[in-house]
């Protein structure tokens, strides 16, 4: 394989954040017109709820949340098998909780005065387009991948089992954990996991395109 270049690292880091910040408005999307959110956003809500409720910690965010869960999945992968870690799953760990809290408190006054569920719904969709677009963006990177997908990689390459078996029980661990600790699951669950995957197939190619591009200036 090729060693890639310092530049060429730079450019694909670069292209990781870039999807990182479109995907995480996508479920900032979700988050705001509670109505579910995507598996691991339900499982951090839960946690994050849960600990808000008993005012254990002073000062906590769903960002905080994100991060803290993001990095012991990492601890986790670091004693299971350390090569699956590169620069932009840290990255995805440090940056995604903040961004979500950034989006969150420029678009809140605006998202949580709507009530009609027509348009919550609406809004909800196109936060599932904008999360599938930028995780094409992530992967396509090849930069990393953050530690919640990782999940489902890892377990599928050690048991080796296909992955997509292994997504679905991951992210139904996820959902069942969150909502028993007070996450919101609901009718945006069931409409992220039915569009999530076939948008991201769809985006895909034009994503590996722009990638690809970008990476070619070198």
């Amino acid at each position: 394989m090729k060693k890639r270049s310092v530049k060429e690292w730079l450019i694909r880091v670069a292209l990781l954040l870039i999807g990182l910040i479109i995907a995480h408005l996508g479920v900032t999307l979700f988050l705001l017109v509670d109505l579910g959110s995507d598996p691991f956003n339900v499982l951090i809500q839960g946690i994050f709820r849960r600990l808000d409720a008993i005012s254990l910690i002073p000062g906590l965010t769903h960002g905080r949340v994100h991060i803290a869960i993001s990095l012991l999945i990492i601890f986790v992968l670091l004693a299971v098998d350390r090569s699956y870690i590169k620069i932009g799953t840290l990255l995805c760990m440090i940056f995604g909780g903040p961004i979500i809290d950034f989006f969150s408190l420029i678009l809140n006054p605006i998202i949580g005065k709507v009530t009609a569920l027509p348009v919550r719904i609406i809004i909800l969709a196109l936060g599932c387009v904008i999360l599938a677009f930028g995780m094409t963006i992530v992967i396509k990177s090849d930069a990393g991948t953050g530690p919640n997908d990782l999940v489902a990689v890892v377990i599928s390459d050690k048991l080796k089992k296909k992955f997509s078996i292994m997504r679905i029980i991951v992210d139904s661990l996820f959902v069942i954990v969150g909502w028993l600790l007070g996450g919101t699951f609901g009718i945006g669950t069931l409409i992220c996991a039915a569009l999530v995957g076939p948008v991201a197939g769809f985006f895909m190619p034009f994503s590996e395109k722009i990638c690809s591009k970008a990476v070619s200036v070198i």
